[in-house]
């Protein structure tokens, strides 16, 4: 049995309020095609109580936080990349170059 934590944090994912995730949008190779599917995601939402950047950015920070230390070096690259694309892609700029 999983522990409560891991199955609350898997329902949040399922089932936001914010957001209708599109199947496997974290598991994708690439940090742009993550990003582009959270934004759409975001823009199609009804039931989003934020903004369509926030939302998307909240969800990719959620899934990031419960990740947590299970998470490879080269998988949080991609996903930290995700963020910065997001920025572009809602034309917020980037926050800060990464390497």
């Amino acid at each position: 049995m999983r522990p409560h934590s891991e199955r609350w944090s898997a329902r949040v994912t399922r089932e936001s309020d914010a957001l209708t995730l599109e199947k496997g949008v974290f598991t994708q190779r690439s940090a742009r095609a993550i990003a582009l599917s959270l934004k759409r995601s975001a823009e199609r939402s009804t039931r989003r109580k934020s903004s369509p950047f926030r939302s998307a950015m909240s969800m990719l920070n959620f899934y990031i936080n419960r990740m947590g230390t299970k998470m490879s070096a080269g998988r949080r690259k991609i996903l930290e990349r995700a963020k910065q694309d997001l920025r572009e892609l809602f034309g917020r700029g980037s926050k800060a170059t990464h390497s």
